[in-house]
């Protein structure tokens, strides 16, 4: 019996997305079969790992000697991450990050489907980007409503960015991607995912020199 998402650890899932860009790449190179010590040898992590962490999302164990189907296990991994399901999303903040990620399509690969973005800027509504239109932002929660979105991305500045999760709550949304450096709070019921990019960029400077 396959354990339910609440009881599976925080550091599966999300070594889940990098077991599947491997196994996408071994599958454009034409392999039909994969080894829990080839994914191991490229992730990485012990072989013991990778064939515990793909019990839980496949059913199919792999062959001795050969390995796993590697387009069953491609197809139960991206079910397991909702990838076979396209889940919507708005962005709020239409600058220069909130550009690039309404003309950036490999979100869909991952199963996100970014459907327009909002700002407060007059000279921006009704600009699109790769088909994607930039919306006023006071249309936000009806656009929201209309669409059944679920997913808010805030590329908004820090100064709104808690403001502008409380509205995307407000209109329904229930999980928030934040790329706006503050690290905000969110009601419970809804999941948020803070990334701050200056954090990592601190962190790579700081390993660089301290030669680590």
């Amino acid at each position: 019996m396959k354990k339910q998402l609440g009881e599976i650890s925080k550091a599966t899932i999300e070594r889940m997305p990098l077991y599947l860009r491997f196994l996408q790449e071994e599958s454009l190179r034409g392999a039909k079969y994969v080894s829990s010590s080839l994914i191991a040898q490229n992730i990485p992590v012990s072989a013991v790992l990778v064939r515990k962490d793909l019990s839980v999302v496949s059913s199919v164990p792999g062959k001795p000697k050969i390995g796993f189907e590697l387009t069953r296990l491609i197809r139960d991994i991206e079910r397991f991450l909702g990838y076979d399901n396209l889940c919507d999303a708005v962005i709020v903040g239409a600058g220069s990050l909130g550009k690039a990620f309404l003309g950036y399509e490999g979100f869909k690969n991952n199963g996100l489907n970014i459907l327009a973005a909002f700002d407060p800027e007059p000279k921006l509504a009704g600009v699109k980007i790769a088909g994607k239109r930039i919306y006023p932002l006071e249309e936000l929660e009806a656009y929201i409503a209309r669409k059944k979105v679920n997913i808010g991305i805030i590329t908004a500045p820090k100064e709104v960015a808690q403001e502008t999760l409380d509205r995307l709550v407000a209109a329904g949304i229930k999980a928030v991607w934040n790329f706006a450096p503050a690290a905000l709070k969110a009601p419970a019921g809804v999941i948020i995912k803070n990334e701050d990019l200056s954090s990592s960029l601190a962190f790579l400077a700081g390993r660089l020199k301290n030669g680590l």
